[in-house]
This record gives C-alpha cells, structure tokens and sequence, in this order.
C-alpha cells in the first residue's frame, strides 16, 4: 500500500478531500509544529507539507514532495532529494494574505503609525511630523511571483506608481508602469519611495540589497522584506538605519531565524519587526488554498499529468 505523509494541518473536511484523492493509500497526519518523524519520512511515497531537509536523502521510496512553502531553497540543495523526486511549491497560496501584511506595513511606515504606537507606550502625546502619501508615490517590488504580483495590484489601485524587478522577461501587466531586470536594479533604487522584496533566496538573491545598494535609495524612502532574510545583510540593515540613509523598514523574515535577544535589530531604528507572520497558516485562506494545491498536484501526479508549481532545481523556484 502506497503511504501518504500529511504534514500541512489539515481539518477534517481536507482530510476527506485528500483521501478521496488518494482513495486504497495509508494517509499518516504529523504534527506541523513537532514535525514528521525521521520514521515517517523514510516510509511515504508521496509527501505533502514540508518535512526536516535532512531527513530526506535516506527517503527511498519518496517519489513526489509537494511543499506547503512557496519558497524552496532547502530542499533544491544537491544531495537532499533523491534522484528523481517530482518537487512541486505551494506558490498561489500567500498572495492575497502577504499582500494585505505588505499594504498594511506601508501605511504604518509612511504615516509613522509605528511611531504613535511606541508613544502611546510611553504615554506620550507627540507629534511625529511630516507623513507622505500613497497616491502619487513610486513602489518597486522586487520579485513578481504570486505575492509580488497581488501586491503591485493593491499598490496600483491606491494610485502608487510600481515598477516590478524580475530574474527574466515578461510582457508588462497594465499595473506596472514598467518591467525590469535584476541588472537595473542599481538604476531604479535611487528613484523609489518603497521597496518591497519578496525574492526567493538563491545563489543570485543571496545578500542582494547589501549597504552599497541600500545607500542608492532616498533619504525618505522605506524598505519592507518579505522574502527571505538572507536578501539583506544585518549589519548593513542596522548601519542604513542608524545613520538614517532611509526613513525606514519592515521586516517579516531574518538572517537568523528566530531572531536572538541581543541581535541589534531590535534596537534598531525606525524599524517594524514581524516574526514571520506575514503569511504561514494566519489565515483560513492559506489553509485552504495549500491543501487545494497538494491535493491537485496528488491527483495529477497519480494521473501522469502536469504538475502546477513545479520546481526547477536550477532556479530554486
């Protein structure tokens, strides 16, 4: 009997969806937050959630791992997977939830709302100045998948003009006013009110937004990470910071996660800290759409047919 390794937490109404799918198999259902044992790994045939990296060269019989993650960078490492396994993201899941995180954070930043919350903390009733406005700013987002996509809609429709970065060429959506790639990045920084990264982390991202291209933005500008905390170098986040080369930042993700006591982000100024929150299962949405995703690439996979979201292990995306 084929075994089927659940490690996304499912309710009841998905379990029956995916067991109907995988009608005649044995489902095993791990805790998300303890995670699937060494034991479990090695037995399933076909995996849905994420499960340790390093438990799965000795996974002999895996022959399909469909992620709950929309990002996979630890599981394209070579010698992780076993030769042949059909990898699939769960890319299509977060858009709408991490847009709405990333909307959110903007406006908390650019009318320093942050700032009044950390007053009313000290009990202190003080004016913070000068705000800017939505409408009529420039957002560049850097990485046009799913989530980046959603949220240079959002950003559109609030009457921001947004320019979108990419690895490779597509034809430009109505919502953009232009589509680059990554070697412009240098030229478009200096010109953006908000950037907005929500890359995946690969050999090209890895510390892509080092000081050097931090100090390219504007004074007044502010920076939300979203992707991967491996796309901003610490010590040069603090440095930009601290000697105010921009107005400010958000981040949902960090070089080390979680983030240690002492580590000088959270003293850091002008910045909002999220301890990767923005998407997860925060929402019913999520949930629903991930089981959805595995469920169909089961079924397809089963079924000889194409896989949505497959991962191409030369792009780690």
């Amino acid at each position: 009997m084929k075994e089927v390794l659940v490690t996304i937490p499912v309710q009841e109404e998905h379990r029956r969806y995916l067991e109907e799918i995988g009608k005649g198999m044995h489902f095993t259902y791990a805790c998300r937050k303890e995670g699937a044992a060494r034991e479990m790994v090695w037995r399933a045939d076909y995996i849905l959630g994420n499960v340790k990296p390093e438990y799965l060269p000795q996974a002999e019989k895996l022959q399909f791992l469909q992620l709950d993650s929309a990002g996979a960078n630890e599981y394209v490492r070579p010698g992780i997977l076993p030769a042949g396994v059909k990898l699939c993201n769960a890319t299509g899941a977060y858009g709408v939830t991490i847009a709405e995180y990333l909307v959110g954070v903007v406006f908390a930043l650019k009318k320093k709302l942050y700032l009044y919350e950390e007053n009313r903390m000290k009990h202190s009733w003080h004016d913070e100045g000068m705000v800017t406005n939505i409408a009529g700013s420039k957002t560049l987002v850097l990485g046009l998948g799913d989530i980046g996509s959603t949220f240079a809609r959002k950003m559109n429709a609030l009457g921001s003009k947004v320019t979108g970065v990419r690895r490779s060429f597509m034809e430009k959506p109505e919502y953009l006013e232009g589509v680059y790639q990554m070697n412009a990045l240098e030229e478009l920084l200096p010109d953006a009110d908000i950037v907005v990264c929500t890359l995946p982390e690969t050999t090209e991202t890895y510390h892509l937004l080092d000081e050097r291209k931090l100090r390219l933005m504007k004074p007044e500008a502010v920076l939300i990470n979203i992707g991967r905390g491996s796309l901003i170098p610490t010590q040069d986040l603090i440095r930009v910071l601290e000697e105010n080369i921009i107005a400010g930042a958000a981040i949902d993700v960090a070089e080390q996660e979680p983030l240690p006591e002492d580590s000088g982000l959270w003293k850091a100024a002008n910045l909002i800290i999220t301890p990767h929150v923005a998407g997860n299962y925060h929402t019913q949405d999520i949930l629903d759409k991930a089981v959805k995703i595995a469920g169909e690439n089961l079924r397809a996979f089963l079924e000889g047919k194409a896989l949505r979201n497959e991962v191409d292990f030369t792009t780690g995306y």
